[in-house]
């Protein structure tokens, strides 16, 4: 057997030796670095702000719910119990839609896909904002201007040439045209000195 895994020798055993993985293990989500790094978990999506909305408002709950069962053991008055959860709901969700809906605070979890979604684009924006980024930057867009430059140096040196060609023989042509014109003026004159 390799790598130390399974029985040394099957024989004697009563099985043919072959070693599966158990797949009812399950993997823990909760521990750090369990998980695979940030940056190779692909392109990063928007998060649905119904459903941040509905995880926070899940956290209120639970909060409530824990906040009545203490009030319930202690044998509260049922009215009463109704009367502080209704208010620390009130004072959790007022406070919740004061800080704008952000934030779930403290580490994310790998199953938070939408919350590290969120966190990452308020991360980049702050990050942007820092180092001074337009918002319509594009990553490589230098290399491509750059290129497009080299591109135009090489193909347009030619045309650069021709053109320079061109504007020659276009001067030439005016300065025939003008003294063309000149010595037609100057006939003309002395046809109309004649006369």
């Amino acid at each position: 057997m390799s790598s130390n895994v399974g029985l040394s020798t099957p024989r004697g055993s009563g099985t043919s030796g072959y070693v599966q993985r158990s797949l009812s293990h399950l993997k823990p989500r909760d521990v750090p670095g369990s998980g695979p790094p940030s940056s190779t978990l692909g392109p990063s999506r928007t998060p649905d702000a119904s459903i941040l909305r509905h995880t926070r408002l899940r956290a209120i709950e639970a909060q409530v719910f824990a906040l009545r069962d203490q009030l319930e053991e202690a044998e509260t008055d049922e009215d009463e119990i109704d009367a502080q959860c209704e208010a620390l709901r009130a004072k959790l969700t007022a406070e919740m839609e004061r800080n704008g809906d952000s934030g779930a605070g403290g580490k994310l979890k790998a199953h938070q896909s939408h919350d590290i979604a969120a966190a990452k684009i308020k991360e980049d924006e702050r990050l942007r904002r820092a180092l001074g980024i337009r918002r319509d930057y594009e990553e490589g867009g230098h290399w491509k201007r750059r290129e497009e430059k080299e591109r135009m140096a090489q193909n347009g040196g030619g045309e650069a040439e021709r053109g320079v060609a061109r504007d020659a023989r276009e001067g030439e042509r005016k300065s025939s045209l003008r003294k063309e014109v000149e010595r037609s003026r100057t006939r003309w004159s002395k046809a109309k000195r004649e006369e």
